[in-house]
């Protein structure tokens, strides 16, 4: 754990721990007994088939209260609040650490932003998903009242703009250390992670209020989000789509913070989209459709370099070794308009053989309604087009492979996804 002394010596709370809840899916929702209902936004994902379970927590405890700024505007203000856990069933596939995710609630609900269960389970990680929000858990209230009507983080009302995340966040993060949620499992690596909005709450509670706190994480990723400008102990890494850089101003790499740039993905991208749609099917009676400028969906896989930044982070904070450095997106010399090729690719970045040896149009822009701006977009080449970039034969798998072999060798990609890249690309279906 963190080596960095807190700024009181005072035992650091711990929460009360309820779980884990009965139900499972299916379900029904708004069932009387909590064992006839089933986890909000539960994972369709075979974990079982990979050696995983899903099990879901109450937390319970006091818990301070600090505005924007920092200040702490209250203190030991009650809570009950709930985190998702995806672990190994089995101590000899865990690696030790544990993904813990601010759920993202941009959406008016808890979203698990980040969750990956290919890379996950391929890597024998650990995966939480607390629910640190009033918009979050409000929902989950109102979703399965048997489930989830306790819930509190908002101090019977008194706290209302998420005052008490932060500490509601961390206090987890003791519960996931101290066991109590992960089945007798050891964590001996915790790394925070958030995205987007969450990455905005995250960067709050590390600027200005870890300062004043007992050190639970070990490191923090920060995902197409802010990221902290305070240089604390814990190292920092934030990864940016090709959508969240606006501009040619960004802090340079220390010893302490690395910053990724990925050329041609979205915000908010295909993979996640096409993950989300059937359990919103499911848990909210429709998936959200959406009428954006331009064919929305970046299909570059932005999940690929954060599987490889977590990797990176875990040895980071184990092994002292940083993260490689990156090139950044390439600006024109207003500082504001992004370079493009003749394709209108971005250039500069990270650059995936998605976009290397590119079959489409993949950017982070967009415009319309609602979240279009965060969905980039995905055009698909034409047979002229295609037969120009690619002349002979194996030319298009020869290019996919010289950017993964490229990719893997300077740390931005895994291996595993470099050779599901090349099946991909032999099979035809990327």
């Amino acid at each position: 754990m963190p080596a960095s002394a807190s700024a009181s010596d005072a035992p650091a709370p711990v929460p009360r721990v309820v779980g884990p809840l009965p139900g499972t899916v299916p379900g029904d929702r708004l069932a009387d007994r909590i064992e006839d209902t089933y986890p909000f936004f539960s994972t369709p994902d075979d974990l079982a088939a990979a050696g995983y379970v899903e099990q879901e927590f109450h937390l319970s405890g006091t818990a301070d209260a600090f505005a924007l700024d920092g200040t702490k505007v209250a203190t030991a203000v009650p809570y009950t609040t709930r985190v998702i856990v995806r672990r190994p069933a089995h101590a000899w596939k865990f690696t030790g650490t544990t993904l813990v995710e601010w759920q993202n609630v941009t959406a008016g609900y808890d979203l698990d932003a980040l969750w990956n269960a290919e890379s996950v389970t391929r890597a024998g990680h650990a995966w939480v998903g607390v629910s640190a929000q009033r918009v979050g858990v409000d929902q989950l209230k109102t979703w399965s009242p048997a489930r989830y009507g306790t819930l509190d983080v908002t101090g019977a009302g008194r706290f209302t703009a998420d005052e008490l995340s932060y500490d509601v966040y961390t206090q987890a993060g003791r519960a996931i250390d101290s066991g109590a949620v992960m089945g007798g499992l050891r964590t001996r690596t915790l790394l925070a992670i958030g995205a987007s909005q969450s990455a905005a709450r995250m960067t709050v509670l590390y600027d200005r209020v870890l300062p004043q706190q007992r050190p639970v994480f070990d490191g923090y990723g920060f995902i197409v989000g802010t990221a902290p400008t305070r240089v604390g102990v814990e190292p920092v890494f934030q990864v940016l789509s090709e959508t969240d850089v606006r501009s040619a101003q960004r802090p340079a790499d220390t010893d302490r913070f690395r910053r990724w740039e990925v050329a041609g993905t979205a915000h908010s991208g295909y993979e996640g989209q096409a993950y989300r749609a059937p359990i919103s099917e499911r848990d909210l009676g429709g998936a959200p459709q959406y009428d954006c400028d331009r064919p929305a969906f970046s299909r570059i896989p932005m999940h690929h370099v954060t599987a490889a930044s977590y990797d990176h982070l875990r040895r980071w904070v184990e092994r002292g070794t940083p993260p490689p450095t990156a090139r950044p997106l390439e600006f024109e010399p207003d500082g504001v308009t992004k370079k493009r090729d003749a394709l209108g690719l971005a250039l500069g970045g990270i650059r995936l053989s998605q976009l290397a040896a590119p079959r489409a149009l993949n950017t982070g822009d967009n415009s319309g309604e609602t979240f279009c701006r965060l969905f980039g977009t995905h055009v698909p080449f034409d047979a002229a087009t295609l037969a120009r970039l690619y002349p002979e034969r194996g030319d298009y798998v020869h290019r996919v492979v010289t950017a993964d072999v490229a990719n893997v060798h300077a740390g931005y990609l895994q291996p595993a996804d470099a050779r599901q890249n090349l099946a991909d690309a032999v099979g035809g279906t990327r």
